[in-house]
């Protein structure tokens, strides 16, 4: 069915907004896949729902009612290139978009079922967007979370998809996902850190996004409870702790490993 000319304009911001991003929880998925002899193509379905899921958070969370953020993947947030109505919706409909897409996983259907119901777990109020409330709430609190409630909060916020991605091979695959899953919040959180890492000393123009944005808001970060070396160190570790989760698959998981230590070391 053809769309209206109002419904493009939807579709185009939806466009919009999953272009220029890192792909790194798409790159999971497949690799994830990989392990498991599960061929690319039967993956993809999967891995672009992920990304359909995670650009329509990044679509919200840049709303002025949220983070009202100016910059995203170094051009104009959604709402700043069209207007805050049509960054709702656009998201909204990558959010359906990402269901649609996961539930066409070449994989038997008891499996396409738990991705789905997964995924729908690690987006909602005990994932992702439980973490991004918590995150809102901290904002008039009037004390500085804790080191411990910090962890908590970006393990939803931010580890809850990466470890859906890591471990969705083993879903395709009906295999267990321990190994994947440990690897996965271990490297969750280290993307975390380094984003921390990168809002002290990264330049804008490079990450694509405000930075030192945390600092001026007088927000507790890893950063403000470690240290910049301590918060280094402790992202290292975490890259570690992952690394090590994949001995079981040998030397399969060498690529999965290199991802690891590529999220600590980017500059975006």
């Amino acid at each position: 069915m053809a769309l209206h000319e109002t419904e493009s304009e939807v579709a185009r911001a939806m466009l919009y907004a999953v272009q220029g991003g890192k792909g790194l929880r798409a790159f999971l998925v497949i690799e994830s896949a990989r392990l498991f002899g599960i061929a690319r193509t039967h993956a993809a379905p999967a891995a672009a729902a992920i990304e359909a899921l995670h650009s329509y958070s990044l679509v919200h969370d840049d709303l002025p009612c949220m983070d009202d953020d100016d910059l995203r993947r170094g051009k104009p947030t959604v709402h700043r290139q069209w207007d805050e109505t049509v960054a709702v919706l656009a998201g909204d409909a990558l959010q359906a978009l990402a269901f649609e897409l996961v539930l066409q996983t070449v994989c038997p259907a008891e499996q396409r079922i738990l991705l789905g119901r997964s995924l729908a777990d690690a987006a909602g109020v005990r994932g992702m967007v439980g973490g991004q409330m918590r995150d809102i709430a901290a904002e008039s609190r009037g004390a500085p979370l804790s080191l411990d409630e910090i962890t908590a909060l970006q393990a939803g916020k931010t580890g809850a998809l990466i470890s859906w991605s890591a471990a969705a091979g083993a879903v395709m695959a009906g295999e267990d996902q321990v190994a994947l899953r440990r690897y996965g919040d271990c490297l969750g959180l280290a993307f975390q850190i380094a984003d921390d890492v990168l809002d002290v000393e990264g330049d804008a123009a490079a990450v694509g996004k405000a930075v030192g944005k945390d600092a001026g808001r007088g927000k507790a970060t890893f950063v403000s409870h470690l240290g910049l070396d301590g918060a280094k160190r402790r992202a290292s570790d975490l890259v570690a702790e992952a690394c090590d989760a994949l001995s079981v698959y040998g030397e399969k998981a060498e690529t999965l490993r290199q991802a690891a230590r590529f999220v600590i070391s980017r500059r975006n």
